[in-house]
Order: C-alpha cells, then structure tokens, then sequence
C-alpha cells in the first residue's frame, strides 16, 4: 500500500486540478485554467521520489504542496462566484477563512521545510534543531493569528470580508496582536532557511556538494526573478524588467525547483550541474549585455539621425556582429573567475602541445607528461608506461 501511496496522492491531485480548470474554463477564465496544472512537474517528481525514495520525506514534501495548492484551488472556485456580494453566505466566507490561514502552510512547506531537509532529509546538524521548532511553532502562530485573529480576510480584488471565526474578546485582540507580529518573523525565517542551504554548500563535498548545488541554482535563479520584479515595481521605466523578473521567478518556482530537486535526490545528471551553471552565467550576462548595448545604440542613432526605424535597423546589425566576441570574452571571464582550475588546466594543456612540438628527449617528454597530468587531473599518484619498440 505504502508503494502506491504517492501515486494515489498524485491522482488526487489531478481530479482537484481537472475540477479547477473545468470550472475556470467554463466561468470565461482560460488563463487561470492554463494555470492549475502548472504544478505537474511538482505533483509529478514528488510522486517519483516519494515512490523510489519513501524514507526521503523530500518527495513526500514536494507532493504536499502541490495537493495543498490544489485543495486551495477548488476553494477558491467554489467562493469565486459569490464575489461582489455585498452579503455572502456563511459558507463563502469559510471558504475564504480557510484559504487565507493555508497559505502559511504550503509557504512554510517549500520556504522552511524543504530547504532544511534538502537533500537527504536531516538538519544540517543538531543546532539546527531549535531553529526547526521556532520555525514551526512561528508558522503555527501566523496561521492561528490569521485564523482567530484577524478582524478581515483578503477576498481577492474583491472587497475584505469579516472573519467568521474570530475569538471576540481579549483572546481574539492576542490573536491579532500574533498574527501582526508573526508575519516579519514568518518572512526571516525564510532568509535563515535559504542561508542554510548556502553554508551546508560549503560545508559539503562530493555527491552531496553537487545535489546541493542544484537546489541553490534553482534558489538562485528564484531569488533573481524575486529581485528583477522588485525593481520593476520601484522604478516605472523599468517595467519590463519588472515583468521579466516574475516570469523568472515563476519558472523557477513551478519548473527550475522540482526538477532541480528530482534530478539531485535521485541522482540522475548529476555531474552536468558545472555545465549548467556555466551556460546559465554565460548566457545570463550575454543577455544583458547585448540589451543593454542594444538599447544605448538606438538611443544614441535615434537622437543623432532622428529616424527610429535606422535606428533599429543599425542596432540589431551591430548587436549580431557582437554576439560571437562578447560571448568568447564573457566565456573567458566567467571561467577564469568560477571555473579557475578548468580554466589553468586549459592553459597547462595548451602549453604542453607547444612544448610537444619541440621537444625531443623522450625522458624529459615523459617527465613532461606526468607533470601535467598532476597539474591538470590532480591524482593522487602518476604511472607512465612507455612501449618500447621490438
């Protein structure tokens, strides 16, 4: 039973995720259809982990949210027409009671939990242990000050709707003083949790170096969005990079984290995260670059010349002539800066095709050889056997 457990959970989802886009469909809302089943690729590798690796809670976690998430949805469409109703019924306001606490619990599932207990399922060390409870016992008290507490509930851009549960009295004035203070500490929590995944990095080694080092790839690119979307809030005129940033942020949300998770825990590729980083350093500031260089030349040809299609025209030329030297430069500085000794094994390697070229003494190459051996592949001991002719 325990072996068909996952892939029960994860056609429980589907059915709640059917159920959402059929009735999103049918209120005229295709987008918010599209939307629930984003979480596939989460519902989807918590099911394979939880299945090929029940003692890792990891997968089990992932699942969760995605059912979490799911149940909120059907919440959501079953209050959703009662939006606008200047007196709604007890039952949609329960309804908007109840997904307005649940949120903590998925947030405290993928921003506490799984970053804990990634990659093998156990703290980074027993000090950590304290900072577990808090966190929980922090989540619990955001969730129960949202709950008893708080005098309204958030309706969507509908208006506020009071809250049928609230504890009159002193009780419920403690609760919303909780739910008041909870929220700060909810949101540093989430900091600590994401440093821990970046000290355990550098604390670790070997296979567990590299899981790592998917999750805070994927960290860090969720991290980027979140920061890219922040800016285009607080400046207007950068909009763009506001919307650029949320769409990031998105795709490392619902795709970069599960799969990152997936292929770490179960180990498949797991050596092909140098290759991802690199490329994704590479081609991240290439894309700047060239936007930005883009932008300055239409700028500065559209004020010289005045004729904006010139402009446009003079500028995409000049920026595919810089695609293939910015690229090479970018390569080279990103490998000299993060891929230091694959960039001096280059160079090691480079110098002995020169110095093979001239040289002639067959002691002298084989001392040659061994010597770059060491210096590039780093073994612990070098054997050079040498044929001899008959």
């Amino acid at each position: 039973m325990r072996a068909r457990l996952p892939w029960i959970l994860l056609a429980v989802w589907a059915v709640l995720t059917a159920v959402v886009s059929v009735v999103r469909a049918r209120q005229g809302e295709p987008t918010e259809a599209l939307i629930a089943p984003a979480l596939a690729v989460f519902a989807g590798t918590g099911a394979l982990l939880s299945a090929r690796r029940p003692a890792n809670p990891i997968g089990w976690l992932l699942l969760a949210v995605a059912l979490v998430i799911g149940v909120t949805g059907v919440t959501e469409v079953l209050y959703t027409g009662a939006e606008g109703d200047p007196h709604p019924s007890l039952l949609a306001r329960c309804l908007v009671w109840f997904d307005n606490w649940v949120f903590y619990v998925w947030m405290a599932l993928i921003g506490i939990l799984i970053p804990l207990l990634f990659p093998d399922g156990r703290l980074p060390s027993r000090r950590w242990r304290p900072y577990l409870w808090t966190s929980m016992a922090t989540v619990t008290a955001a969730a129960a000050g949202t709950a008893f507490g708080s005098p309204t509930l958030d309706w969507g851009e509908a208006a506020d709707v009071a809250n049928p549960l609230r504890i009159p009295g002193p009780v419920g004035d403690a609760f919303e003083l909780l739910d008041a203070a909870s929220g700060p500490v909810f949101g540093l929590m989430f900091v600590v949790s994401l440093a821990g995944i970046f000290v355990r990095l550098r604390r670790s080694a070997g296979v567990e170096r590299l899981q790592l080092k998917w999750f805070a790839f994927a960290m860090s690119l969720l991290l980027a969005g979140i920061f890219a979307a922040a800016v285009g809030e607080i400046a207007e005129p950068l909009a763009v990079v506001g919307d650029v940033g949320w769409s990031l942020f998105l795709a490392a949300l619902i795709l970069g984290l599960p799969l990152a998770i997936g292929v770490a825990v179960m180990r498949y590729r797991l050596y092909d995260i140098d290759v991802v980083i690199n490329r994704a350093l590479v081609y991240g500031v290439l894309t700047v670059t060239l936007a930005a260089a883009y932008l300055g030349t239409v700028l500065l040809i559209g004020l010289a010349v005045g004729e904006s299609g010139f402009a446009v025209a003079v500028s995409t030329l000049a920026v595919a002539a810089l695609f293939r030297p910015v690229r090479s430069r970018i390569q080279a500085a990103v490998d000299r800066r993060f891929y230091r000794r694959r960039y001096d094994a280059a160079l090691t390697l480079e110098a002995f095709g020169a110095r093979l070229r001239d040289e002639l003494d067959l002691e002298a190459l084989a001392a040659d050889v061994r010597g770059v051996v060491r210096d590039t592949v780093q073994p612990a001991h070098v054997s050079l056997w040498l044929r001899r002719a008959p």
